[in-house]
C-alpha cells in the first residue's frame, strides 16, 4: 500500500495533504485506509466533544461520573497512539515528550 505524508493538527481535527494548507502539529506517513481510521476517530471524538458540552450544562454532575469525558479522553489518547505509530520521526519525539499515557 503506497502511503503519503499528512500534516495533522489534532486540535482542529484536520488532515492536510498540503503543508502550508493549515496549521498543524504532526506529520505522518499514511494510507488510505489509515487516514479512514483517524478520520473516524476524529468523528468519534468529536460525538463525545459534543455530548459533553450538553452536559456540562447539567450543575451537579461530577465529573468522575462523566461517561461523555471518558468517551471523549479515550478516543483523544487513542488518536496521539496512531499518530505516533504512522508519525515521522519527530511526530513520534515529541509525542513520547507528552506523556499521553497519564491523561
Amino acid at each position: 500500500m503506497e502511503k503519503s505524508k499528512y500534516y495533522v493538527s489534532v486540535q482542529a481535527r484536520t488532515i492536510n495533504t498540503q503543508r502550508g494548507d493549515a496549521a498543524y502539529e504532526f506529520e505522518i506517513e499514511a494510507g488510505e485506509e489509515e487516514l479512514v481510521q483517524l478520520q473516524e476517530l476524529f468523528d468519534s471524538m468529536d460525538e463525545f466533544d459534543q455530548a459533553g458540552f450538553w452536559r456540562s450544562h447539567q450543575p451537579f454532575l461530577e465529573y468522575s461520573h462523566d461517561p461523555e469525558n471518558d468517551g471523549y479522553d479515550y478516543y483523544l489518547k487513542e488518536i496521539y497512539r496512531r499518530l505516533s505509530d504512522w508519525g515521522t520521526e519527530e511526530t513520534k519525539r515529541h509525542i513520547a515528550t507528552m506523556d499521553v499515557g497519564s491523561m
